[in-house]
């Protein structure tokens, strides 16, 4: 694996002094806000914008093919409290059956980057999947088996009376409720996530949906972004397609956008590179008045 080449970097230093952060530069964070955790996002796309190649290649790093960007990952996860994921994703990487059949745990692979976790206090990693009123099965996912990760499932006063059922096999599952009918209130999931557990950063690894209802809201602080230098096309071939599959590939901001008055205007932190691939940094900037 090789260091990444940094061209500019505008962000904070790192709250420690450790060797881990020599491939990469510093990497440090503002204080988060009071009522609830910074919340930064990453994600790999290609040159024409594209998240996932759906198909039986549906994952983030079928598109960036890096190690660099696999470890980074692991770099990100070990300075946040938790993972916020949209369901779908745990059901796509399921569906994959990569790496076990019930599923992936989100967890940092890299022991040394396990070990700057526990240097920096972030405590038991910890996977928050946010779904409204759905028929989810703790027992269908290896990562609501409570081995390796703790987790969290943020849903509506609906869902929640549908999981209570499954409480006493998976006591360990906290249940956090925000919202009613099928539409989570994510401020205030947010307020709780930050009152009741303390969490003071959380890292949002998508889908697209998840991350941008959170974007609708205000609620993403800053973004990393890794661009693969490969192209694949919205539409998928159709010898690649699914019969039950969309067949045009999603970008990391699917449905409902901004006017032009309204759009999110980011501050460019950061900029880093390793061959061909992109690594940047950035920071939404506050709303003109």
């Amino acid at each position: 694996m090789h260091d990444f080449q940094i061209l500019f970097d505008h962000g904070e230093h790192s709250e420690l002094l450790d060797p881990v952060y020599s491939r990469y530069g510093k990497l440090g964070f503002p204080h988060p806000p009071q009522d609830r955790p910074w919340i930064y996002s990453n994600f790999v796309q290609s040159l024409d914008g594209l998240v996932s190649l759906l198909g039986l290649d549906a994952s983030g790093g079928d598109i960036s093919q890096s190690e660099e960007d696999r470890w980074l990952m692991d770099l990100l996860r070990a300075h946040a409290d938790g993972i916020l994921l949209g369901l779908g994703t745990l059901v796509t990487e399921t569906r994959l059956g990569r790496p076990r059949p019930r599923g992936p745990v989100f967890r940092i692979a890299d022991p040394v980057l396990r070990q700057l976790r526990d240097k920096l206090h972030r405590g038991p990693e910890r996977n928050i999947f946010v779904t409204g009123a759905t028929r989810l099965r703790f027992e269908d996912f290896a990562v609501f088996d409570g081995e390796k990760v703790e987790t969290c499932v943020v849903t509506t006063a609906s869902g929640a009376e549908l999981l209570e059922p499954q409480r006493s096999t998976h006591p360990h599952v906290n249940v956090v409720v925000a919202g009613e009918g099928s539409l989570v209130d994510l401020p205030l999931a947010l307020g709780i996530l930050r009152e009741k557990f303390g969490f003071q950063r959380l890292l949002c690894e998508g889908g697209p949906t998840l991350y941008s209802n959170l974007l609708r809201e205000g609620l993403i602080d800053e973004k990393f972004l890794t661009v693969a230098p490969v192209e694949a096309g919205q539409q998928v071939p159709a010898l690649s397609r699914a019969p039950d599959e969309s067949f045009v590939r999603p970008t990391i901001f699917p449905g409902e956008g901004f006017d032009k008055e309204h759009m999110v205007r980011w501050e460019w932190l950061s900029c880093r590179k390793v061959g061909d691939h992109q690594f940047h940094r950035f920071r939404r900037r506050a709303a003109a008045r």
